[in-house]
């Protein structure tokens, strides 16, 4: 370290030595201490040196003047206004072959300085007050008699100002932007604070400027530029929480957090250079004043092998200066925005912050709607437990034609991928029309209920949850999940049972052949079969097809939906007016559940395919089905079954229910808490309050209360099985 300082030309602006010299404080293995002491070992260094000091001073100045600071300030960490899949395909496209560098622009520089991409991690390890410390040293290093006054601070300040002023124009392209404009349109009925904002920003530059030639004493404060930046971020946040109830966009959502991160970046900015108090950001990035102000301790641990020939004095730390309240805000604050930079920079080509950024809001809108639609599957009272019973009954029964016609469509030996087609067709023309019948596939409901609780972990208070209340919910999910399942499989049985049995009379042989009826057996068999595997497979799908609803219903009320079916004539020449209002209607509320359970179909009859073709053990195993399976089995072997068979047998139905429920109420209910941005650790005063609840009355606890104890408000099966 003590021969780079040595090395260093205060003239030269190549960023060699700053390259050597940043290695001599990166550590190689994440080492916390070894930052920590080579940043205070440095510090001592220059303490020791003025000379040193004053050299590295304008050696970094000289760096800073011949390059160009503007694209740092307004580009790094921001994203770009190309768009949310253009932006993806530059990211993966530069994690492969990174783009030409030109060092004339100080981003760039920092690449060359900052490569290796855990360097931000060392670097916020290190405490603030060390470099703070260490930029006090450099900064007041007292120059030669003979030295020019440096133009270190004009610099920086006039690659903010310019920083400021792109920042400006972007938001207001932004803010004009039709996606947004459509969902706000309140924006058009008055001046657009989009638009305000870089009027403003003008004004300020311009007497900004003024004061740098010394025109005026000190330009005009932000006040007004501040209000602007409030208002426009008053209408983002409208906009999202409309989104919320009028769906949103992967384009909306990242032109909203493109306009956060450029009004983020400006307050920062705007705070940095103004003479002022007004352009105080809402919430400052500042250390406590211990760390800030902290003096730097040394210990036998902490030093570093100086390098043979080291003349200088290692001085006691001392205590940083007090300064002005504004003053230390604004050090902490331009620490933090250093911090930031840096962190953007080594990440800026990372796929997964694209992500984490844009997909949270709509994440969150498709979770939403899957929750308004879990409201309808959760059954209040005893009443709405018989009605739900009723709606999964009839789901049971299409699903006893749907399993023979499965087998009826083996037979035909075609092709793997006509195979494939056929069985698809089979699960979605089924599943959607037990939708239009509006009646529910049990297994259907976790991916639904789950989001409806983790929107019930949301407290009034924004701190605390009523496990009381939320014990509640959870109860009447559970019996509610149990009588849908029961549903399903006590009318999904003798169906498949009296198809078997009225086939058999009709064509004069069994539905299946005693080896078919085996193999139907081996594949519930949960001991001897990866069936409970094939199982949770067939969970994730159920999660899955959750996710796709709650996308399509989210679609259709951003893209207004119905008012689009409602605009086609040629609709209301075949149908009539009336009938076309009501198939919008129908469409805009059922889009999600049609499609959720379109794909859903597709999902469950490829998965056997894709296995074959790929040579993986891949395959699918349903609770309904396996249990109409069971049953034609049985009629294929003449009820010659032995009690074990049956014991297995039932198991395996059990079991492989057990799984689609586990796995999609489980998947369901991480991803709705994740986009809710929610941790829930107390899980075990959930379960308390669930068996105070089981102690107190545990008839009520399976069966719900009685209907005249409560309001019912029981599912309707408005959305049918989705």
């Amino acid at each position: 370290m003590l021969a780079i300082l040595e090395r260093i030309d205060p003239h030269s602006d190549r960023i060699d030595l700053l390259v050597e010299l940043v290695c001599c404080l990166r550590p190689r293995r994440r080492d916390r201490g070894h930052a920590r002491a080579a940043v205070r070992t440095l510090t001592q260094l220059l303490k020791g040196n003025p000379q040193q000091a004053w050299a590295l001073r304008s050696y970094i100045v000289t760096l800073l003047e011949k390059r160009r600071h503007t694209s740092l300030y307004s580009d790094v960490g921001i994203l770009s206004n190309d768009g949310f899949f253009t932006e993806l395909k530059r990211r993966i496209s530069y994690r492969v072959l990174p783009p030409a560098l030109d060092d004339i622009y100080l981003s760039d520089a920092l690449d060359g300085v900052l490569y290796a991409e855990d360097d931000h991690e060392w670097i916020r390890m290190v405490p603030d007050a060390d470099w703070l410390a260490l930029f006090d040293v450099v900064a007041n290093a007292p120059p030669p008699r003979d030295a020019a006054p440096d133009r270190a601070r004009y610099v920086t300040v006039s690659g903010m100002l310019d920083a400021i002023r792109t920042l400006s124009c972007r938001i207001c392209a932004l803010g004009l932007e039709p996606r947004l404009v459509h969902s706000y349109s309140e924006i058009e009925d008055f001046d657009s604070p989009f638009l305000m904002q870089n009027i403003e920003v003008n004004a300020y530059l311009d007497a900004y400027g003024r004061y740098l030639d010394g025109t005026t004493e000190r330009p005009d404060d932000a006040r007004h530029l501040i209000v602007m930046l409030d208002q426009c971020e008053d209408v983002v946040a409208k906009i999202r929480r409309n989104s919320l109830s009028f769906g949103t966009s992967v384009a909306l959502t990242y032109v909203l957090v493109a306009i956060t991160q450029s009004i983020g970046r400006l307050r920062k900015l705007l705070f940095l250079v103004d003479v002022s108090e007004a352009a105080q950001p809402r919430a400052l990035p500042a250390p406590a004043a211990a760390s800030i102000e902290a003096p730097i301790e040394t210990s036998e641990q902490d030093s570093i092998e100086l390098g043979a020939g080291y003349t200088g004095t290692l001085l006691p730390a001392t205590t940083t200066p007090s300064v002005p309240p504004v003053v230390s805000q604004r050090r902490a604050a331009a620490l933090a925005l250093a911090q930031e930079l840096v962190e953007a920079h080594n990440t800026k080509y990372q796929v997964s912050g694209l992500f984490r950024d844009n997909i949270d809001l709509l994440a969150r809108n498709v979770t939403e709607n899957a929750s308004r639609t879990g409201e309808h599957y959760i059954a209040e009272s005893r009443g709405g437990l018989r009605r739900m019973f009723g709606a999964s009954a009839g789901a049971g029964f299409i699903v006893g034609f749907m399993a023979t016609f499965k087998i009826l469509l083996s037979y035909l030996r075609a092709a793997p991928l006509v195979e494939s087609f056929l069985f698809s067709m089979n699960y979605s023309l089924g599943f959607m029309l037990v939708h239009m019948l509006h009646w529910t596939i049990a297994t259907k409901q976790p991916a639904m209920t789950a989001q409806r609780i983790a929107a019930g972990l949301h407290s009034r208070d924004g701190r605390d949850i009523d496990f009381d209340s939320m014990a509640e919910l959870v109860n009447k999910v559970f019996r509610t999940q149990i009588v849908s399942v029961l549903g399903n499989v006590v009318v999904a049985f003798p169906t498949a049972l009296v198809i078997a049995i009225a086939y058999q009379q009709m064509m004069g042989h069994h539905l299946v052949t005693p080896e078919k009826a085996h193999h139907l057996l081996h594949d519930i068999d949960p001991i001897h079969t990866p069936a409970l595997f094939y199982a949770a497979i067939a969970g994730v799908w159920l999660f899955v097809a959750g996710l796709i609803s709650g996308y399509y219903d989210n679609k259709a009320l951003y893209t207004r939906m119905g008012q689009r079916v409602r605009q086609l004539r040629w609709l209301g020449w075949v149908l009539g007016t009336q009938r076309r209002a009501r198939l919008s209607v129908y469409v805009e509320d059922n889009l999600g559940g049609l499609m959720g359970n379109f794909f859903f179909g597709i999902l469950l009859g490829t998965t056997g395919t894709v296995g074959y073709l790929l040579g993986l053990p891949l395959d699918i195993r349903h609770v309904t089905f396996s249990t109409a399976n069971f049953a034609t089995a049985l009629v294929g072997l003449d009820y010659q079954m032995s009690w074990p068979m049956i014991a297995n047998a039932a198991a395996g139905v059990a079991l492989i229910g057990a799984v689609n429920l586990v796995v999609s109420f489980h998947l369901a209910l991480s991803v709705a808490l994740r986009a809710r941005k929610i941790r829930f650790t107390r899980g075990i005063l959930l379960l308390r309050a669930l068996g105070r609840r089981f102690l107190h009355a545990p008839l009520d606890f399976f069966f719900g209360p009685k209907d005249v104890d409560v309001i019912d408000a029981a599912p309707t099966a408005t959305k049918g099985s989705k």
